[in-house]
């Protein structure tokens, strides 16, 4: 899966089409170009040192069992981020609608009662369409009211996770029924936690919508210039609602996992959960300015801080370097993504290592 770049052109045959800009040059060549495959030398780097100075205590099958369960949660909300990014959008909400919709699936599930897989079932249906409902409103005051992303989604984060905090009082709910923590949370299929398949698959799915589809060039082709895709047929308002709506259908997902994982609810403890997100998005190669991403590069990207975390608690190290070292990855990534696209606005379109090495003369 790679990062592309795309270019709407005329309708075919009264269907817009889009021109994916296709790179005549060698499969090596294009492969040193892309973000996300010096990210990923980035996050070998980092598993080769922690496990030259750890040894055994870091590269052993459980601590990546356990790294890869921790970012199984924020794999699913940065599939949906992708796609957000990708039309040059934000949404600061999925952290609260996560919440809210672990909230509203608990309150249910308790009210049920039964630790079967029939409760199970209407807390997922709950917890996914509460997650739709709240992409839906996203979706609709960015497309329809042309309000900033940033603007409606810092707004709804702040309500649904007031509205959560409404409904529970501040305080956390823990009945959740022992189908879903023994299956899901705790769970695991031939050593792999069932978390992070469930992870992986939705990763997968994803990558082939994004990658492989109408759905995702469409998505490409807004992000790289709104009005020459309106202008070439695309339907770009619903195109923008489906988009938060599918982020908001993950969040929602991913609210459910969370009480699998935990058994409780997490109210308070979601709150930097969608800026690791982003963050995660950008290091992997997903430009801001939109047009540019991709799903591989959003899963790189979230490895490095889970790795990171692990490193530094097996050498001792306080995790709050990990925040350091985060920063300075994604400010170092967005300083690349936009000298990119300068040096492309002047007419070339330089290699991540040409640009480094420009920088060294």
């Amino acid at each position: 899966m790679t990062a592309t770049t795309t270019t709407p052109t005329a309708p075919v045959g009264g269907r817009p089409e889009v021109d994916l800009g296709e790179n005549r040059d060698p499969l090596l060549k294009r492969l040193f170009k892309l973000q996300s495959v010096w990210i990923l030398c980035v996050l070998i780097a980092i598993i080769a040192i922690f496990s030259a100075s750890a040894g055994s205590k870091f590269f052993a099958w459980s601590n990546f069992s356990i790294i890869t369960q921790n970012v199984s949660i924020w794999a699913v909300l940065g599939v949906g981020m992708t796609f957000v990014i990708i039309t040059s959008g934000i949404d600061l909400s999925i952290g609260s609608v996560l919440v809210f919709s672990s909230v509203v699936a608990a309150k249910v599930m308790e009210s049920m009662g039964g630790d079967g897989w029939g409760t199970a079932i209407v807390g997922i249906v709950c917890a996914t369409l509460s997650g739709l409902v709240w992409g839906l409103v996203n979706g609709w005051l960015v497309a329809k009211s042309k309000i900033p992303p940033l603007i409606v989604t810092l707004g709804t984060l702040s309500i649904s996770l007031g509205l959560a905090q409404i409904i529970t009082d501040g305080l956390d709910i823990r009945a959740v029924p022992d189908s879903l923590t023994d299956s899901i949370g705790y769970g695991k299929f031939l050593g792999i936690p069932a978390l992070s398949i469930i992870a992986l698959v939705v990763v997968i799915i994803g990558g082939i919508v994004l990658h492989k589809t109408r759905f995702g060039r469409y998505t490409y082709a807004i992000g790289s210039n709104e009005e020459a895709a309106r202008r070439v047929g695309i339907k770009v308002s619903g195109h923008l609602i489906k988009i938060y709506a599918l982020t908001g259908f993950l969040a929602g997902f991913a609210g459910l996992l969370s009480l699998a994982q935990y058994a409780t609810t997490t109210i308070a403890g979601q709150s930097l959960t969608n800026l690791n997100v982003i963050a995660a998005v950008v290091i992997g190669g997903t430009s801001i300015f939109g047009g540019e991403g991709s799903i591989f590069g959003t899963v790189v990207g979230l490895f490095i801080p889970a790795v990171l975390l692990s490193g530094f608690t097996i050498l001792g190290v306080t995790p709050y370097w990990q925040t350091v070292a985060v920063g300075s990855v994604l400010i170092a990534a967005v300083y690349i993504d936009q000298s990119r696209r300068a040096a492309a606005t002047r007419g070339a379109r330089p290699s991540l290592m040409g640009h480094l090495a420009r920088k060294k003369k």
